[in-house]
């Protein structure tokens, strides 16, 4: 109600602003108001910040009102929007208010908030690249390793194919949405590949693009830019060339209900 009263106010203001008083011949004088008088329009002169009169006949009323109702009306969207728009960062504040200390992901489940455990990772070397590593007499293949998680599917299947989650970061440090490529009895987070000599390391990961809003010191709110396809997901922190990924995952199944077996 206050919401309806605050927009008829603000038009109400749009309609009382100065304005253009259209004539026939297309000039305009500027107006503070107007009024009709028989066959006569008295009308206040921005101009010359007195009271004038024209004739009615030179006037075109209906084009100056149709553009003073047109401004009411993109004020009031443009108040209506902003409106939405505090609404929606006093609604996402409330929320992250209830984001628990300890750092983690957390899930937008509804009205709650799921905490998804941090997963367990194994480094998986490749047999291949090892066997060419030691019938090379000098170092120059790269060793090659997938950064994995066991099981074909996260214990948490989110249901939605735009999910939303706070993250709390561990280390002020780079994060990600990734895509997880399913092995035969594991799944990939990501292919690492350390160079010879250098031993500097290279990631790579399949990442979905996302929005973010921090909502706090180490606290964002991401959701995916564009549906996800079905599948095996992951939100990561990182160090770029560390090799301390930290790893939450999560199943998008949409034959199945939202749920979190931990």
């Amino acid at each position: 109600m206050l919401r309806a009263l605050l927009l008829f106010f603000l038009a109400a203001l749009a309609l009382g602003a100065d304005f253009r008083l259209y004539l026939k011949d297309g000039s305009h004088h500027m107006v503070r108001e107007y009024q009709v008088q028989g066959d006569r329009v008295r009308y206040y002169s921005l101009e010359r910040s007195e009271w004038e009169e024209i004739p009615l006949e030179l006037l075109d009323l209906n084009r100056t009102e149709k553009e003073r109702k047109a401004r009411a009306e993109e004020v009031r969207a443009v108040a209506a929007s902003d409106a939405e728009e505090e609404a929606a960062v006093r609604a996402m504040r409330r929320e992250a208010a209830s984001v628990p200390e300890p750092p983690g992901l957390y899930w937008v489940n509804g009205k709650q908030l799921v905490a998804i455990k941090q997963a367990e990772s194994k480094l998986v070397s490749s047999k291949k690249q090892t066997m060419l590593r030691i019938i090379t007499p000098v170092p120059i293949v790269p060793g090659k390793s997938t950064l994995e998680l066991p099981g074909l599917a996260a214990a948490v299947n989110v249901g939605r194919d735009r999910p939303e989650f706070y993250i709390r970061l561990i280390e002020p440090e780079r994060f990600a949405l990734v895509r997880l490529e399913r092995k035969k009895d594991s799944r990939i987070v990501q292919k690492w590949t350390v160079v010879p000599v250098s031993k500097e390391l290279f990631t790579e990961h399949a990442e979905v693009e996302i929005f973010r809003q921090q909502a706090g010191p180490d606290l964002y709110k991401i959701w995916p830019q564009s549906p996800l396809e079905p599948g095996e997901y992951a939100v990561i922190e990182y160090t770029e060339g560390k090799g301390n990924t930290q790893i939450w995952d999560f199943s998008y199944n949409p034959d199945s209900k939202a749920s979190a077996k931990q």
